[in-house]
């Protein structure tokens, strides 16, 4: 992997400053929101079940659409999207201003979907960009700053956001949101992103979409290791969007001493830490690229075994559980990283949103089951916070053994021998 230096890919390539400062602070507003979010429901409704449905309304609908916003991002300008995209949320987080009591909990949580798809569109083009502005030697550093930087807005937006809401209401968090959207489309605007686009000339949108959308899919499927790797995220979601999805609030509600919001705010913000060390680990201790592959399956074993004794923790020292989630989410920010560098360089760039495309809608689609089903289990008091993350992360070690079994690019190797 290469030595480039986080400094100097910053400071040497306007480009990628450009478009790094911009996701972070989009990022960061967003983290603002999410916590509002969290408290608003458990204020009004005092529901487990409708914090999954938040998650499964949010990751579902980014998850449907994801084929046409991968397709989007190789047919339209990575660039005006991302503007369009953040404009378009910066009117809607101002609408959330609104709820005023359980009423509107089922048109927010509808709203917070919305949001998500737009956010879906922006991620989608900023990841396909990000080889536009680099060159190959500073890919690997990228995509590592890019992962450990919306760790660093996880945990610096979900404590702000924590603060603020505990200190000045829901309101100021939706306000600040709405700011950063603005903030970082002045970012893009002198942005210079070049870009290869497929010629189109003889047919159009609607009679070619399901066409291009089936030969991202058929990319996939071409190439046995990336048929792999695609399905590298959807096996720690499977568990983790409800450990963190939904267990991870919980456990914030339940913090003695502090409010719900700055709680939430505590436990997301040592998800971000996590997330954000682990790329960077990645980055200079696995240098043998050829192992990544079977890496990451243990990867999520490592984050399963770790969220098993997160569970054992709960009711003992705080600083134990927060320790503990940093580590499982370590690992979670290596598999996601490194995963995402292999699509990349693999990937031809006029097909490369599509692909990405995939990789997040088999990773929405996990997520979305995982969050609803933990909140219907907390619902219907089939376990207690401290089983249920048990339980989850057995799933999350067992979901990494298979994956780690599971080698379809050494059985097409064989076939083809």
């Amino acid at each position: 992997m290469t030595q480039t230096s986080y400094i100097s890919l910053v400071r040497n390539n306007a480009s990628f400053r450009r478009l790094w400062l911009a996701a972070v602070v989009s990022m960061l507003g967003e983290w603002f929101n999410t916590i509002a979010l969290f408290l608003l429901i458990l204020t009004y409704t005092e529901s487990e079940w409708l914090l999954g449905v938040l998650f499964t309304v949010r990751m579902a609908g980014f998850a449907l659409l994801q084929p046409f916003i991968g397709m989007m991002a190789d047919r339209f300008s990575r660039k005006m999207l991302m503007i369009v995209s953040n404009l378009a949320q910066a009117v809607l987080a101002l609408c959330f201003l609104l709820v005023d009591g359980p009423e509107d909990i089922v048109w927010m949580i509808g709203l917070s979907g919305v949001m998500m798809i737009l956010h879906g569109v922006y991620m989608t083009a900023e990841r396909a960009s990000i080889p536009n502005v680099v060159s190959e030697e500073e890919l690997a550093t990228a995509n590592a700053l890019d992962a450990a930087s919306w760790s660093t807005a996880l945990c610096i937006g979900a404590m702000l956001g924590g603060l603020v809401v505990s200190a000045w209401g829901t309101e100021a968090a939706f306000i600040i949101d709405s700011l950063t959207f603005l903030f970082g489309t002045v970012l893009l605007l002198k942005l210079n992103l070049p870009q290869t686009i497929e010629d189109v000339a003889e047919a159009g949108w609607v009679r070619t979409a399901f066409g291009n959308i089936k030969r991202g899919f058929q990319r996939i499927r071409s190439e046995p290791r990336l048929y792999r790797i695609v399905f590298a995220k959807a096996s720690w979601n499977i568990a983790g969007g409800g450990l963190a999805g939904v267990y991870l609030v919980l456990l914030g509600n339940d913090v003695d001493g502090f409010g719900a919001a700055f709680g939430f705010g505590l436990f997301f913000f040592a998800r971000g830490i996590g997330t954000g060390i682990g790329p960077i680990i990645a980055r200079n201790l696995f240098t043998d690229q050829s192992r990544w592959p079977s890496l990451i399956g243990k990867l999520i074993v490592c984050s399963g075994l770790l969220y098993f004794l997160v569970g054992w923790s709960v009711g003992g020292a705080l600083w134990v559980t927060v320790v503990l989630v940093i580590l499982a989410h370590s690992a979670s920010g290596a598999n996601w990283v490194l995963s995402t560098i292999m699509v990349q360089q693999w990937v031809e760039d006029e097909v490369r949103g599509r692909v990405f495309s995939a990789d997040m809608l088999v990773l929405s689609v996990a997520f979305s089951i995982s969050s609803s089903l933990a909140g219907y289990l907390m619902e219907s008091n089939t376990f207690n916070v401290q089983q249920g993350i048990m339980v989850y992360a057995v799933v999350m070690v067992a979901s990494g053994v298979l994956f780690t079994v599971w080698r379809p690019d050494v059985r097409h190797q064989a076939v083809a021998a």
